[in-house]
């Protein structure tokens, strides 16, 4: 099975770094990093990731902006997103939807393996089974 494409966008630049190096550990996935909302809508075109996770608390474009853009371009529209958040809580996220604008989001830290489940949900894809924990 050929790897699924996942566009991490975050500002923290040693957070997207963990996260690609934990996910490409699984086998599963081919990662690429953004730090700036504003350069993940030109890497989404050219990248053309199967998922992106996304940040909601950027310093150039907020994770809503970045999702709306890609939303409304007809390159990036179908793409599904998670947003990936220190915003909210675990527990916060249990007594919610859970979602945001309709797309997923996760809330930090968050384990891997718990990382790679939402992904394969959302790619409709079996559940992995990596172990280790990002923060």
């Amino acid at each position: 099975m050929a790897a699924k494409k996942i566009l991490v966008v975050d500002d923290e630049a040693g957070f997207g770094r963990l996260l690609k190096l934990n996910l490409e550990r699984t086998g599963k996935f081919e990662v690429q990093t953004e730090t700036k909302g504003s350069q993940a809508l030109n890497t989404a075109r050219s990248f053309k990731p199967d998922l992106i996770l996304l940040d909601i608390i950027m310093p150039d474009m907020d994770g809503s902006e970045v999702a709306n853009r890609l939303k409304s371009d007809p390159v990036t529209r179908n793409i599904p997103i998670l947003f990936l958040t220190a915003l909210v809580k675990n527990k916060e996220i249990e007594t919610k939807s859970g979602s945001i604008g309709g797309n997923i989001f996760l809330a930090k830290p968050i384990t891997t393996d718990e990382l790679v489940k939402s992904i394969d949900q959302a790619l409709g894809e079996p559940p992995g089974k990596p172990e280790q924990k990002i923060s």
